[in-house]
């Protein structure tokens, strides 16, 4: 039987989640951890679950995306996903994913912003309480002996506690519903750099640029450069957290200089990007 040919370089490699029933919240352990590695290039195919679900990596970078946005999402990040949203995870580089399973009775009575996606920031207490949770689905504490389960607990406790308190950071990009629209745009946030021109973009889903602009305003209220300077600012938010170089910055996305990058940044969001990425 001849080989199976090699991958090809730059492949993406798509795999179904983990079985989530063997993390799944109960009311006596109503908050699961969960651990993974995901490859440069893997997704996690579209899928969604009776609980929330907190997603962070401990290193590395993923992108998050529901029906209507997606998030980028650094080690410094996390994105609250609620219950039964569909959504799928991308590597954007090798990560180290930890998922966090809530049951619905830990935020029952916590309010309206934990009914939708949000990106929240994560203090050095809460991720350390995170690689404190038990992240194998068979070990059992609650049920076995006491000192181990009541560590859980109080680990859970201060968890949701953590949580509660934690920043929201206006993250999020949206996207559109139009298949055209959506296929060039999810093109965009792969590799924001391939092209700057809208025309050029338009072209590889074979539309006008004059459709593709007018689908941009219809279907996200928004021009296309605006939309793009999000996308971009998204990556650039992942890559300074991970304390890379304002050149090095520049260049992933593009730009022929770190000033024109500046410039970009400061039209956008009013503030230069030393001072926006310290505050986001």
């Amino acid at each position: 039987m001849p080989a199976s040919p090699p991958p090809r370089v730059g492949a993406r490699t798509s795999v179904p989640p983990a079985d989530p029933r063997r993390y799944a919240p109960t009311p006596q352990r109503p908050l699961r951890g969960k651990a993974r590695v995901m490859e440069h290039q893997m997704d996690i195919q579209p899928h969604q679950h009776d609980w929330g679900q907190l997603v962070f990596s401990i290193s590395g970078a993923v992108r998050v995306s529901t029906d209507a946005s997606t998030f980028i999402v650094p080690p410094s990040r996390a994105v609250w996903i609620p219950p039964h949203m569909v959504h799928a995870v991308s590597a954007i580089e090798r990560a180290d994913l930890r998922t966090l399973y809530l049951h619905a009775d830990l935020l029952a009575a916590r309010g309206e912003p934990w009914t939708r996606c949000r990106v929240l920031e994560v203090a050095p207490l809460l991720r350390e309480l995170v690689l404190q949770l038990p992240v194998d689905p068979d070990a059992s504490p609650a049920g076995g002996a006491e000192p181990e389960a009541e560590r859980e607990r109080c680990i859970t406790h201060l968890i949701v506690d953590e949580l509660t308190r934690a920043r929201s950071l206006r993250l999020g990009v949206a996207l559109p519903q139009d298949k055209r629209l959506r296929r060039l745009c999810e093109a965009m946030i792969r590799e924001p750099a391939r092209h700057a021109a809208l025309a050029d973009w338009a072209a590889e889903v074979g539309a006008s640029e004059r459709t593709i602009s007018r689908l941009f305003r219809e279907q996200l209220g928004s021009g296309y450069a605006q939309w793009r300077s999000q996308v971009l600012l998204a990556h650039a938010l992942s890559m300074a957290a991970r304390s890379k170089p304002m050149s090095h910055i520049a260049a992933e996305l593009g730009y022929a200089s770190a000033s024109a990058f500046t410039a970009m940044v400061t039209r956008t969001v009013g503030m230069p990007p030393s001072r926006f990425f310290a505050e986001a």
